[in-house]
């Protein structure tokens, strides 16, 4: 499990660009960054290396933001890459919350999965990895 950061943005022009230029400017670099919206606001997550520094610095500069563990899963960057480890995910029993994806080769993408039930993300870790897929830890986002 990695750490992700969830901001609850106004929805009002310039207001990504001001968290971006936020976390920019507190030497923050992003490994993944996913905005869903409602007609009143956005949900912004955030995966980078150092989750305190950014929490701090989105604090210092007015923004709502909170920590969520999510798993994130290696999968190989092909058409059915994703529907693969979604598909054991199914065979797990997994419920999925919510999951983003972002390419990091072009061999591989990522996927980051809030899991409804933290026991049941711990539990399928290693069924997950035995299959052929790679679970990162904290110390591997960069």
């Amino acid at each position: 499990m990695i750490d992700q950061i969830t901001v609850f943005l106004e929805n009002k022009r310039g207001r990504i660009a001001s968290l971006c230029r936020t976390l920019g400017d507190a030497n923050i670099n992003m490994a993944a960054l996913s905005v869903a919206d409602t007609t009143e606001y956005g949900i912004v997550r955030i995966i980078c290396s150092d989750t305190a520094a950014a929490l701090a610095a989105l604090e210092a500069g007015g923004y709502r933001a909170i920590k969520t563990k999510v798993m994130a899963i290696s999968v190989p960057h092909h058409p059915g890459g994703a529907a693969d480890l979604l598909e054991k995910l199914d065979d797990l029993d997994v419920d999925i919350e919510y999951f983003y994806c972002f390419s990091t080769t072009d061999d591989m993408a990522v996927l980051a999965l809030k899991i409804a039930d933290p026991a049941s993300a711990a539990e399928a870790s290693w069924a997950i990895e035995k299959a052929g897929f790679h679970v990162f830890d904290q110390s591997e986002v960069e």
